[in-house]
Formats: C-alpha cells, sequence, structure tokens
C-alpha cells in the first residue's frame, strides 16, 4: 500500500512538472524575451528619430525670419 501512494505521488508530482511549472517558466521566457525586443525596437526609433529631427532644428534655428511677425489681436 505505501508503495502505491509513493507512485502516485510520483506520478502527480510528474504530471504538475511536466503540464504546468515547464510550460509556465517557458512562457514567462518568451514573454520576456518579446518585451525586451520590443523595448529595443522603441528605444532603436527614437535614437533614430532624434537623430534625423535634430539638423533641421538647428538649422531652422540659424534661419533668420523671412518675414514680420503679426501679433494675434482678438477683434469684437
Amino acid at each position: 500500500m505505501k508503495y502505491i501512494l509513493y507512485i502516485l505521488l510520483g506520478y502527480v508530482l510528474y504530471r504538475f512538472i511536466t503540464g504546468f511549472l515547464i510550460p509556465v517558466f517557458r512562457t514567462g521566457k518568451q514573454i520576456k524575451k518579446q518585451f525586451n525586443e520590443m523595448q529595443q525596437h522603441m528605444h532603436d526609433q527614437m535614437q533614430q528619430q532624434s537623430s534625423s529631427t535634430a539638423p533641421p532644428r538647428q538649422q531652422a534655428a540659424k534661419k533668420s525670419p523671412a518675414g514680420e511677425y503679426i501679433d494675434f489681436e482678438e477683434l469684437k
């Protein structure tokens, strides 16, 4: 009777590990990998965007205004 309980306990433990713990571990690892890839992709986009928009801003600041600036006045 004692051996049957050990075999049953071993089977339940085996099913728990292979059916629950291993898939949860793999899924967590996959989610973490995808999250890191997404973060890296966003970081690369931000770097690319900031490097492509920085020179025009500097050039625009150096240029003199093309015409006069007229203040906005509200009409009654």
